[in-house]
């Protein structure tokens, strides 16, 4: 497999968000756990429910909400839309690049996040860049 075909970069974000989701910490695993709700991804729970039970998890779910964030209904059918993507065109690609790093800020709302990056540049005179992801936002950066 060529790592930089669309179909292999979404594939291995499922797989990076599906350690994430099951993950202990409730610092790594809240903010995907909140995008697989907000996508209705998987329903009937709350957020604590699912914590509590995020070992139910399954890599479908995440393949699922990365669709749904993508504009897509269904995992199927963004599948078959992404052989005729560039990867330049992957929604989710700012998630993807190695520059992203880690630890990155989550935010509930994309609102929120601009705040925080408006006043990390009145203070600091530098900040990083707003990523909306679903109903969230992240904040990458600062760029180097």
């Amino acid at each position: 497999m060529h790592p930089s075909l669309p179909s292999d970069l979404v594939r291995g974000l499922a797989r990076q968000l599906h350690r994430d989701a099951t993950s202990a910490s409730l610092r790594v695993a809240l903010p995907v756990l909140r995008r697989l709700l907000a996508t209705h991804t998987i329903r009937d729970l709350t957020l604590p429910q699912l914590h509590h039970q995020r070992s139910m998890v399954q890599r479908k779910h995440l393949l699922r909400m990365l669709a749904v964030e993508a504009g897509f209904d269904s995992w199927e059918a963004y599948s078959q839309a992404l052989p005729t993507m560039t990867v330049d065109q992957l929604p989710h690609l700012d998630l993807l690049r190695p520059t992203a790093g880690y630890p990155n800020l989550w935010f509930s709302t994309p609102a929120e996040a601009h705040a925080h990056v408006q006043a990390q540049v009145q203070a600091h005179g530098t900040a990083g860049r707003v990523v909306t992801v679903g109903t969230q936002a992240v904040v990458i950066g600062p760029p180097a």
